[in-house]
C-alpha cells in the first residue's frame, strides 16, 4: 500500500506516526492528537514554505506507519521512547543521549551508591541530568562526597549481611571510613534507615531543594542536642555550615520563591542552542547549554517544544513552573498534562510576554546566543536564518542557495563584492610607552596566523592612538607595493606575502577617530576607495564612512559574530606583543641598575629571560650562574632585586 493510500485510512485518534525512507530507515517520529489531521497536513500541496524541513522531509518519505494510543499523554511518552530507539535523522536532537552524563543513585539497593553513568535505564534508580559537560558532573560528585559520606565501593550489601557483620564479623572498614568519607555500611557501622536518610539528603541537594535540606538538618541537630548526643549534633552542624557555604556561592539572583526551569533558544544559521536556567526557591542555581542537531528548517517553537519533551523524559525533578521562549501551542496542553502526571501535581508551562518572567527568559536567550558565539566565531560558512525565524534548508543539496557570512557582510556594509581577505588593526600602549600595533588577516572567514604582522610605533611620541594608527596603516599600504616588487624578483619570499595582496575590507578597533585616521592614511597612499570600517568596544557599534551615526548590526547575525571575533583577535595579538615588549624594556632598565651587570651580561640575561615560556621571569641563582659570563654573586643579586621589584608592583 502506498503512502497516499495509507493517508485515506488514518484514524481520528491520538497516536504516533513514523516516516521511513526508501531504504526502510526511520527518518522522523512524531505524535499527534489526531493522526488523521496531523499527518495529512504534511502531504497537502503548497502547505509548507520552500525552505521548511517539512517540505524537505515529505519528499523523502517512502513509507508511513502509525500507532494508536488511548490519549495524548501515552502518545507523547511513546514518541519519546521511539525517538531514543531509532534516532531519526530529522527529529530535533539534544545529542545522542548516551553521550550525556547523568548522576545515578541506585535507590533499589539497601545501601545505594552514587556514580556517573551515560546509560540511563528503567531500573528503578534515580537519575539526575543530563549534564552537557562531564566536568560539571565530576565537580558535583566531588562536592557530594565531601558533604555526604556515601559509599563508593561496588560491593553488594544488604541489610541482613550488614547486621551479621556488625554482630561479629572480622571484616574491617576501608580507609574511606577512617578519613570520614564513608560510613562503612559493609561493616554494619550504619543502619539501613540512617543510610537511606543520607541518600534522601543527597536527592534533595541534587534537586536544588537546599532550603528543605537545611530545615531537615536543623531539626535533626535540635533533636540530637535534646538527647545530649552532642557529637552527632556537631557533625550535623558542620554539614549544615558546609551546605550554607555552597548555596551562598550558588546564589546569583532572587526571583519568585517557587521552583522554575527556563528554556530559551538562540538560532544562528543551521546552529541552535537551548539554554536552561534552574531556579530553586527563588535562586538561580545553575544553567546548562544544549547544542542541537537536525534543527534545519524547523521553527523556534517546534525546537523548544522538542527539547522540552526530550529533557523531561529523563529528568529526575520537575518544577511547578516552566518558562519557555517559544512553544508549539497545539502541543502545550498535552505536555502540561503529561508533566503534571509525572510530578503528581499541577505543572504550569508559560511563554511570558512581560514582567520579571520575561526578563528571566530574555537573560537565558542572551546566554544561549553567547554560547553560540563562542562555538561559531571564525566560521565563514554560517548560514543566515530567514525572516520567519526558520533555520535554513537542511543539507545535503538544499533546494535554494544559502546566504553566507561573506554575502551578508557585503549586503550590510554596502560592498560591491564579497570580501575574500579581511584585515583588522589594533593599537596597544600604556600612556604612549611601548606603543605597538597588530594586523591580523582572515581569508574566506578563517584566520591566517602566518600572515599576521606586528608593528613597533616609530614616529609617534606620547599617547596618540590616532597618530599611531595612521603610521601603521601607511606602513602597511606602502609595504604592499614594496612586497609586489620584491616578489617579482623572489616569488617564494614568504616575508613579503603578508603585504603583497591588498585587503578587500579593513576593520579597525575603535570609533570615529580611529576610522578618520585610517581613512586619512588610505587617502595619502592613493587608496581612498578601500572599504574601511571601525568597530567600537562595549556598544559593539560599526562606524562607517557614509553614515553620521554608527550602524548596529543584528545581534544574532553571523556577520556580527565574525566581526567581533576578528576585532578580538587583533586586540589579543596587539596586547600580547605590547606586554612582551614592555616586560623586556622594564627588565632592561632594571638590569642597567644592578651592580656587576654590564652590556655583555645584560645581553645574556635578556636573551635568557625572553626565552622563558612564562611571563614571570624568575629562576634560581644556580641557573643564572650557569649562563655565559655569569657568576654566583651576580646571579643572587639579580634574583633578589627582581623579586623585590615584583613584590612592590
Amino acid at each position: 500500500m502506498t503512502v497516499a493510500e495509507k493517508l485515506k485510512f488514518l484514524p481520528d485518534r491520538p497516536g504516533v506516526y513514523i516516516f521511513r525512507e526508501a531504504a526502510g530507515e526511520v527518518i522522523y517520529v512524531g505524535k499527534a492528537v489526531s493522526l488523521k489531521k496531523r499527518v495529512r497536513q504534511y502531504f497537502q500541496k503548497d502547505n509548507h514554505p520552500a525552505l521548511s524541513k517539512a517540505k524537505y522531509l515529505v519528499e523523502r518519505v517512502a513509507d508511513l506507519e502509525y500507532i494508536v494510543t488511548d490519549n495524548e499523554i501515552e502518545a507523547l511518552i511513546l514518541e519519546g521512547n521511539l525517538i531514543k530507539k531509532h534516532r531519526p535523522r530529522y527529529n530535533v536532537n539534544l545529542k545522542d543521549d548516551k553521550s550525556y552524563p547523568y548522576l545515578k543513585i541506585t535507590t533499589p539497593e539497601d545501601f545505594p551508591r552514587v556514580f556517573i553513568t551515560r546509560r540511563p535505564a528503567a531500573d528503578g534508580a534515580r537519575y539526575f541530568g543530563p549534564y552537557p559537560q562531564v566536568e560539571a558532573v565530576r565537580e558535583t560528585l566531588s562536592l557530594l562526597r565531601h558533604l555526604f559520606p556515601f559509599r563508593t565501593c561496588q560491593k553488594k550489601i544488604d541489610s541482613f549481611a550488614a547486621e551479621k557483620k556488625e554482630s561479629g564479623n572480622n571484616s574491617r572498614p576501608c580507609l574511606n571510613y577512617h578519613i570520614k568519607r564513608c560510613l562503612a555500611p559493609c561493616c554494619g557501622k550504619i543502619s539501613r534507615e540512617d543510610y537511606q536518610g543520607l541518600i534522601k539528603e543527597i536527592c534533595l541537594f541534587l534537586d536544588g531543594r537546599q532550603e528543605d535540606l537545611r530545615r531537615a538538618l536543623k531539626r535533626q541537630m535540635g533533636a540530637a542536642a535534646t538527647k545530649l548526643e552532642f557529637e552527632k549534633a556537631a557533625v550535623l552542624r558542620n554539614k549544615l555550615q558546609a551546605i550554607q557555604q555552597v548555596t551562598t556561592k550558588q546564589k546569583m539572583a532572587s526571583f519568585s520563591p517557587q521552583d522554575q526551569d527556563i528554556f530559551a533558544l538562540a538560532v544562528v544559521g543551521e546552529q541552535a542552542c537551548v539554554t536552561m536556567f534552574f531556579v530553586r526557591t527563588g535562586r538561580l542555581i545553575g544553567r546548562e547549554h544544549f547544542f542541537l542537531k537536525n534543527t534545519a528548517g524547523t521553527s523556534k517553537a517546534e525546537i523548544v517544544t522538542a527539547v522540552l519533551k526530550q529533557y523531561y523524559h529523563q529528568a529526575s525533578f520537575i518544577p511547578n513552573t516552566i518558562l519557555l521562549s517559544a512553544a508549539d501551542k497545539e502541543e502545550l496542553p498535552g505536555i502540561t498534562a503529561w508533566l503534571s502526571q509525572l510530578k503528581g501535581q499541577a505543572v504550569s508551562l508559560q511563554v511570558p510576554n512581560q514582567g520579571k518572567k520575561k526578563k528571566l527568559v530574555a537573560l537565558a536567550c542572551e546566554n544561549a546566543l553567547l554560547a553560540l558565539k563562542e562555538k561559531q566565531v571564525g566560521s565563514w560558512k554560517l548560514e543566515v536564518g530567514s525572516s520567519n525565524q526558520k533555520v535554513s534548508t537542511p543539507n545535503p543539496q538544499p533546494p535554494t542557495p544559502n546566504l553566507q557570512v561573506g554575502d551578508e557582510l557585503a549586503r550590510l556594509l554596502g560592498l560591491t563584492k564579497v570580501p575574500g581577505r579581511v584585515e583588522c588593526f589594533d593599537v596597544s600602549n600604556i600612556q604612549g610607552r611601548d606603543a605597538v600595533a597588530s594586523m591580523v588577516v582572515f581569508e574566506e572567514g578563517h584566520p591566517r596566523p602566518d600572515l599576521y604582522r606586528r608593528f613597533r610605533i616609530k614616529t609617534v611620541t606620547g599617547p596618540d592612538d590616532y597618530a599611531c594608527l595612521r603610521e601603521v596603516m601607511k606602513r602597511r599600504f606602502r609595504r604592499a607595493q614594496e612586497a609586489n616588487d620584491a616578489l617579482k624578483l623572489k616569488p617564494n619570499d614568504k616575508k613579503q606575502v603578508a603585504f603583497a595582496q591588498p585587503p578587500d575590507l579593513i576593520i579597525v578597533d575603535g570609533g570615529k577617530g580611529q576610522l578618520a585616521a585610517a581613512k586619512q592614511a588610505a587617502q595619502e597612499c592613493n587608496l581612498a576607495g578601500l572599504p574601511i570600517f571601525a568597530l567600537a568596544k562595549k556598544e559593539e557599534l560599526l562606524y562607517t564612512p557614509s553614515r553620521q551615526e554608527p550602524l548596529e548590526l543584528p545581534r544574532n547575525s553571523p556577520a556580527f559574530f565574525f566581526l567581533l571575533h576578528l576585532r578580538d583577535e587583533a586586540h589579543r595579538f596587539a596586547i600580547s606583543y605590547h606586554r612582551q615588549l614592555h616586560n623586556k624594556n622594564s627588565l632592561r632598565s632594571l638590569l642597567d641598575e644592578i651592580e656587576g651587570v654590564g652590556p655583555a651580561r645584560r645581553k645574556v640575561l635578556l636573551k635568557y629571560f625572553s626565552s622563558l615560556p612564562s611571563t614571570e621571569p624568575m629562576s634560581t641563582a644556580e641557573e643564572l650562574a650557569a649562563l655565559p659570563g655569569m657568576n654566583r654573586t651576580v646571579a643572587e643579586r639579580v634574583i633578589r632585586i627582581i623579586r623585590e621589584m615584583r613584590n612592590n608592583e
